[in-house]
């Protein structure tokens, strides 16, 4: 496995580290600040335009697309590195250069599976950083980890389709420059189990598309939103299908591993921070006539966050290495394994530091809360824990027993 950095990829690691340095970091108190004195929960901060365009003058600038002339052309390897430099400041880096979820995985979407037309009126201006996406998979009402129980009807009618339906947590969809969703649902629910769903091209101004409320994330609202969205006969050109029906769990399968290398990757930047910030609060706090770091259990938290940091990091580039050499299929244990391994380990990081900073740790003078927050929720937004140890299970099972079917017999 040959991990190591290229040539452009450390040069591109230098360059995003300066960026973060002189740009993102000053950037996050004032960004802070407009979206207090705008007095909107969805607020779009003018310092995150002003960002884009630096971070487009410099050339980092849709650095995710693997091997795509689209953006930098990085491999997975190569682009993994980046994406937890910007984990660090996960709320604004993404963002700033045009490599935010769930854009990212609608713009891979639209590059590997739209049509010329769909490409030129809706990846263009994703890809130009002009407008923003959702994707609308999640429903309230059956377990979405399981897609194949996508209950929101499309059905033909003519040369439309009628959408009616419920989604949830549609990240995005609140976003002042959102305007379209990429939506999944059934059109062919007789069909093979595999073969029923279908995903759909929505412009968010939709007659019959409703946004009906963002839901916050323990107690956060976070300023993209989290929405629910109602259909109700909502009709859709037949042409703002994508693909062809049916494709719709084959194109969410091919969506998800290059995301899911993001993740855990920006899950690493954040829990780097976290330990940075642990260390120097640790070394500045004094409690019974001694720094914090003296103290053994702080030593103790500090080197196992070291380790268990290093070992996420690796098995994640493991698997962007699989990734680059042996498609997204070959690397699907590995891809589960860091679902499951990064955010709990981020979380497990972020704990320590909350309890080293005591209770500033719990309010939002530090990131550390809201950081907290966000590993614990990705335990359920990207696939719940269960599902990937299920995928890890079988595989250890059948490497035992071929035949082993999770099913009964």
């Amino acid at each position: 496995m040959d991990i190591r950095p290229s040539e452009r990829a450390s040069d591109y690691q230098k360059r995003l580290q300066i960026f973060m340095d002189e740009f993102v970091y000053p950037a996050e108190a004032v960004s802070e600040e407009q979206m207090k004195s705008s007095g909107d929960l969805f607020h779009h901060p003018a310092v995150v335009e002003d960002l884009k365009a630096e971070a487009h003058r410099q050339g980092l600038w849709n650095l995710f697309l693997p091997e795509s002339d689209l953006g930098a052309g990085l491999t997975n390897v190569e682009y993994a590195p980046l994406a937890e430099i910007m984990g660090r400041s996960a709320h604004l880096a993404p963002e700033a250069t045009n490599c935010n979820a769930p854009d990212t995985g609608n713009i891979e979407v639209l590059a590997r599976f739209g049509t010329p037309e769909q490409k030129e009126k809706w990846l263009r201006p994703l890809l130009d950083g002009e407008i923003a996406s959702a994707f609308a998979m999640t429903e309230p009402a059956v377990a979405s980890s399981d897609a194949t129980n996508i209950e929101l009807s499309m059905i033909r009618d003519g040369d439309a389709y009628v959408l009616n339906g419920r989604k949830w947590w549609a990240s995005n969809a609140m976003h002042p420059m959102c305007q379209i969703l990429i939506v999944m649902g059934k059109t062919d629910p007789t069909g093979p189990k595999h073969r029923q769903q279908s995903m759909m091209l929505v412009p968010v101004d939709t007659p019959g598309v409703t946004l009906v409320r963002s839901l916050p994330t323990f107690g956060y609202m976070d300023r993209e939103g989290h929405a629910e969205i109602l259909f109700e006969n909502a009709r859709v050109p037949a042409d703002n299908i994508i693909s062809g029906e049916g494709d719709g769990f084959l194109i969410s399968q091919a969506r998800l591993g290059p995301g899911r290398i993001h993740h855990c990757m920006r899950s690493i930047g954040m829990a780097e921070r976290a330990l940075d910030l642990m260390i120097d609060r640790a070394q500045t706090r004094t409690t019974f006539g001694q720094p914090l770091a003296l103290r053994s259990n702080i030593q103790d938290w500090i080197a196992e966050s070291r380790i268990d940091l290093e070992m996420a990091r690796l098995l994640t580039m493991k698997a962007a290495w699989l990734m680059d050499t042996v498609g997204n299929k070959g690397a699907r244990v590995e891809i589960a394994a860091i679902k499951v391994a990064a955010p709990t380990i981020a979380a497990r990081i972020i704990d320590r530091a909350i309890q080293v900073f005591g209770a500033a740790g719990m309010s939002n003078d530090t990131p550390l809360a809201e950081m907290y927050v966000h590993q614990r929720h990705l335990r359920i937004a990207d696939g719940p824990d269960e599902v990937h140890k299920r995928t890890i299970a079988a595989a250890e099972l059948r490497r035992r027993d071929p035949d082993f079917a999770l099913t009964s017999r």
